[in-house]
């Protein structure tokens, strides 16, 4: 009973330290005269991922690649069904035409490199199913690549509509931004070391837990952010937290996770893999059907069966 009150606590901690870190990264932003969709998509989406990645790198560290692999997985396939889904149900979440065309691509372009990555397309080995250090690089690449593309759109979206987080003094949002650092990193470790615990205990796959338990609860930011913006009608904000944290996830937060130490892939990761491609194909095809450019809220439900329907299928595989 003690090593879940563990893991409760570290989910506890590890949200309030990415509130603190959002709060103050976003006023910084703000300040900046940023606007609303390159924070969506870059300072929230960060914020929000600070989670996955302090995790990942603890577990990286502790060469838990189950739980390296299936956080990222996991997180992003309940971004996109469960997050998506509730936030569209609550509003119908349109988007402007850089959103289809250029951003939502970009999130399904990254897992298509992963998955080419992971299999070792390039080199003609299958076998190995590794992310080297080399892979990691080109994960680095590429996101490099996306922060310069979304700060080039900073010029053209200078809107003046309110953000989620009121501007306040400089010397206190760095303060934020520092305990919300600490905090992460308290945070991830309780949930690293009681997910593997729980794992030995129930005897089930690190994997399971990873997919499950820890992706959903490092995903909490993520749903809070998304699902405040749609009762606000932040839609930009809404949907460039998810679509931002999703290409994090994958280029940024493996990138650095497989340069600390390279990832094992076992043969089972590439039906999640397989399953986060889906889902980016679905975002982007709901752009297309009902109401153009917008996740309709029928789509929000279709989204939300499906999440639900993967979690069984993982429950019975074990």
């Amino acid at each position: 009973m003690q090593i879940y009150i563990y893991l409760i606590f570290g989910f506890v901690i590890l949200i309030k330290g990415a509130d603190f870190l959002v709060d103050g990264s976003v006023s910084v932003a703000k300040r900046l005269k940023i606007s609303n969709l390159v924070i969506g998509l870059t300072v929230v989406a960060f914020g929000t991922s600070s989670p996955e990645l302090f995790v990942n790198i603890l577990s990286s560290f502790k060469g838990a690649s189950d739980i390296t692999v299936g956080n990222i997985l996991g997180s992003n396939i309940f971004n996109t069904f469960f997050i998506l889904g509730i936030s569209a149900i609550i509003f119908p979440l349109s988007v402007n035409k850089g959103t289809v065309y250029k951003e939502i691509p970009f999130n399904f372009f990254s897992v298509i490199i992963l998955g080419l990555l992971v299999n070792d397309f390039f080199i003609g080995k299958p076998q190995l199913k590794i992310l080297s250090n080399l892979d990691g690089v080109v994960f680095l690449v590429f996101f490099t690549l996306f922060i310069l593309y979304t700060f080039s759109i900073a010029k053209k979206n200078n809107d003046s509509e309110d953000h989620i987080i009121k501007p306040v003094n400089f010397s206190k949002s760095l303060i934020l931004i520092v305990l919300g650092l600490v905090l992460l990193v308290f945070g991830s470790k309780l949930i690293v070391d009681s997910a593997i615990t729980i794992a030995l205990k129930l005897k089930v796959s690190q994997s399971l837990i990873a997919l499950t338990i820890v992706a959903m609860g490092t995903s909490l930011p993520e749903l809070a952010t998304s699902v405040v913006a749609a009762f606000k009608k932040h839609i930009d904000i809404a949907v460039g937290n998810v679509i931002g944290s999703n290409i994090f996830n994958i280029l940024f937060i493996l990138g650095i996770s497989s340069l600390i130490k390279p990832i094992p892939f076992k043969e089972s990761s590439n039906f999640e893999i397989l399953i986060t491609l889906c889902s980016a194909v679905l975002v982007f095809v709901s752009m297309f059907t009902g109401k153009k450019k917008t996740i309709d809220r029928w789509e929000g439900i279709v989204f939300v069966i499906i999440y639900v329907i993967f979690i069984i299928c993982l429950i019975l595989r074990g």
